[in-house]
C-alpha cells in the first residue's frame, strides 16, 4: 500500500475513533463523575498494557529518560487534556464553547511547529488552518445558547486542554523525528500509568470514586478505554511518526461536526443545516493543510 493511502486510512480511523470518545463519555457520565470515569479508564488500560508488555514486548523498563518522557507526555495528552475539557463541561461551561476553544489547538501547533521541530507551516497550511477553524466556528456558534452559570475560571479550563495536547504532540513528534520513539505498547503503558496516578487523588478527593457499576457504564467504559485510549491514541502517535505535527493537529478540526453527526446517529440529536456546511468547510481546510504539491522531477 502506498504511504499516502496508508496515511489517509489511518487518519480516517483516527477521526472516527477519537470523536467516538465523546459519545462513549456521554453514555458513561450518568454513572460516574468525569474524573472517576477517567481514572477507571486509565487504571484498566494500564493493567492490560502491563500484562501485554510483560509477556510480548521487551524490555518492560525502557530506561529512566524514555520512561519519564512517556509519562509526562501521557499525563498532558490524556489526563490534563480530557480532565480540563470534561471539568469545564461539569461546571456548566457550554459544550460548544469548550469545542471552540479546543479547536485552537491546530493553530497553536502550526505556530510552534517550526520553532520546536523545525517543520515550518506553509502559507497554504495556514490558509487551511484558518478555514478549518472557521468550519468549527460555524458548527459551534450556530448552537451556542446565551447565558449560563459557569464560573469565570471554568472558561479557562479548555485552554489548559489546548496547551497540554499541543506540548505533548510536539514533544512526541520531536521524539519520533529523532528516531527515539518507544514501541507503541510500551509508550502507551507509561502514558496511561502516569495518567492513572495523576487522576487518582483528584478523583478520590472531588468525587470519592462514586460509581454505579451498571451494564451501560461497563460498556461505555470498555469503549472509551480500548477503542479510544488504546486505539485512537495509538493512531495519533503513529500519525505523528509519519507526518508533521501541524498536519496531524488539523484532524482535530473534525471534532465538533463529526461528533454532532455521531450524536445524531447514537442519540437522535437533531442535525441542522449549518452542521453540514461546517463539515464541508472543515474538510476543505484539512485538505489544504494535508496537501503536498507535487514537485517537478529534477533534470539530469
Amino acid at each position: 500500500m502506498k504511504p499516502a493511502a496508508r496515511y489517509a486510512i489511518l487518519s480516517g480511523a483516527f477521526v472516527l475513533l477519537w470523536n467516538s470518545g465523546f459519545i462513549g463519555a456521554e453514555y458513561g457520565l450518568p454513572y460516574a463523575g468525569p474524573l472517576t470515569l477517567l481514572f477507571w479508564r486509565y487504571l484498566a488500560l494500564t493493567a492490560v498494557l502491563l500484562a501485554w508488555v510483560a509477556l510480548f514486548v521487551r524490555p518492560l523498563w525502557p530506561g529512566r529518560v524514555e520512561a519519564l518522557h512517556a509519562t509526562w507526555t501521557g499525563i498532558l495528552a490524556h489526563a490534563v487534556w480530557l480532565g480540563c475539557a470534561l471539568g469545564a463541561i461539569a461546571v456548566e461551561v457550554p459544550a460548544g464553547i469548550v469545542a471552540l476553544v479546543v479547536a485552537l489547538q491546530p493553530l497553536l501547533t502550526g505556530a510552534l511547529s517550526g520553532a520546536v521541530t523545525g517543520e515550518g507551516t506553509s502559507p497554504l497550511q495556514w490558509t487551511g488552518l484558518t478555514a478549518g477553524f472557521c468550519g468549527v466556528a460555524i458548527a459551534v456558534v450556530a448552537r451556542i445558547q446565551a447565558g449560563g452559570d459557569a464560573p469565570v475560571w471554568g472558561y479557562l479550563l479548555p485552554f489548559g486542554s489546548v496547551v497540554a495536547i499541543t506540548i505533548a504532540s510536539l514533544a512526541q513528534r520531536l521524539r519520533a523525528h529523532s528516531g527515539q520513539a518507544l514501541p507503541m505498547a510500551t509508550l502507551l503503558l507509561y502514558q496511561c500509568g502516569g495518567s492513572a496516578l495523576a487522576l487518582m487523588l483528584p478523583a478520590w478527593w472531588m468525587e470519592d470514586f462514586a460509581t454505579q457499576w451498571t451494564p451501560p457504564f461497563i460498556a461505555a467504559l470498555g469503549w472509551v478505554t480500548f477503542a479510544v485510549s488504546l486505539g485512537a491514541y495509538a493512531l495519533m502517535w503513529r500519525l505523528l511518526a509519519l507526518a508533521d505535527a501541524t498536519r496531524v493537529a488539523s484532524l482535530f478540526y473534525f471534532g465538533p461536526p463529526v461528533t454532532m453527526v455521531m450524536a445524531w446517529l447514537a442519540f437522535g440529536d437533531a442535525v441542522i443545516a449549518t452542521d453540514w456546511v461546517a463539515l464541508a468547510v472543515t474538510a476543505l481546510g484539512v485538505v489544504l493543510v494535508q496537501w503536498r504539491p507535487s514537485r517537478p522531477a529534477s533534470a539530469h
